[in-house]
């Protein structure tokens, strides 16, 4: 196997492995909305990476984290209707980071790569950072996990079994904006929640419980990027699309079977 197409598997295996339980929290707790919010703003902390001159991985994961913990402030004091105000912000930040990145013009940046990813970019730092923080957040995860089902079941009943729901779904976003950090070098800014959702949506109809339900979309996450990889390596398909297409032709798959 050569080279980049290694790093890019190890890449794509580090993402899958913790896209699968958040992606299960996401389609429970429906916030696909949320989640393309969270990446399109990640464009913009690439800007903001060039335009203070720092690195762009870190840069990408302070702009998530910052604007989910923006989110999180502006849905408690509800100026606005959830989904409008979501709308509002990711295609305001998109906008915005598409704008500031034409203005480099000077700069050597990869539009499309930051769009719809470059995993057959990555290199031997991609693939430990990558690793790093998806076990970070897996770890973080398999702490809250009680709480995050508690909060998803019902949020008023869980508030009253001493559940500190604020802080959790606050947990929850930050652990959200990490991982959208780590997806844009697999699947690009457009394409991240659908990495989330698709493999997650896939398992939810063959398994039967919520623990099964995150490990399969682990699962078909990793087979997801596999079969990605092959078919970008055989057809010279772009890498971050052939993954999505991967994961939507499991998804197809699984409708097969009657849901449980």
């Amino acid at each position: 196997m050569p080279d980049f197409l290694l790093y890019a598997l190890l890449s794509g295996l580090g993402v899958a492995l913790v896209s699968g339980p958040l992606g299960a929290l996401v389609v429970w707790r429906r916030m696909a909305y949320f989640g393309d919010t969270l990446a399109h703003s990640a464009l913009m902390g690439v800007t903001f990476g060039l335009l203070l001159n720092i690195n762009l991985n870190l840069a990408v994961a302070i702009g998530c984290l910052l604007l989910a913990l923006i989110l999180v402030a502006l849905q408690h004091n509800r100026l606005l209707a959830t989904d409008t105000l979501l709308g509002i912000l990711s295609h305001s930040t998109l906008a915005l980071g598409l704008v500031m990145v034409s203005l480099f013009t000077n700069s050597r940046i990869d539009l499309l790569g930051y769009l719809f990813g470059d995993i057959l970019a990555a290199g031997p730092g991609d693939v430990i950072t990558i690793w790093i923080i998806s076990v970070l957040v897996s770890t973080l995860l398999l702490l809250l996990w009680r709480p995050l089902l508690a909060i998803t079941v019902h949020e008023d009943l869980a508030q009253v079994e001493g559940v500190p729901v604020a802080a959790v779904r606050t947990a929850l976003m930050l652990l959200m904006a990490l991982v959208i950090a780590i997806a844009m070098k697999v699947v690009g800014v457009l394409l991240i929640t659908a990495l989330l959702i698709i493999p997650a949506a896939a398992s939810r109809r063959l398994t039967h419980s919520p623990e099964a339900m995150a490990l399969l979309a682990s699962l078909l996450g990793a087979l997801s990027v596999a079969l990605g990889l092959g078919a970008s390596f055989i057809w010279d398909s772009p890498a971050g699309p052939s993954i999505v297409l991967g994961a939507t032709a499991l998804f197809v798959l699984s409708l097969l079977r009657p849901a449980r």
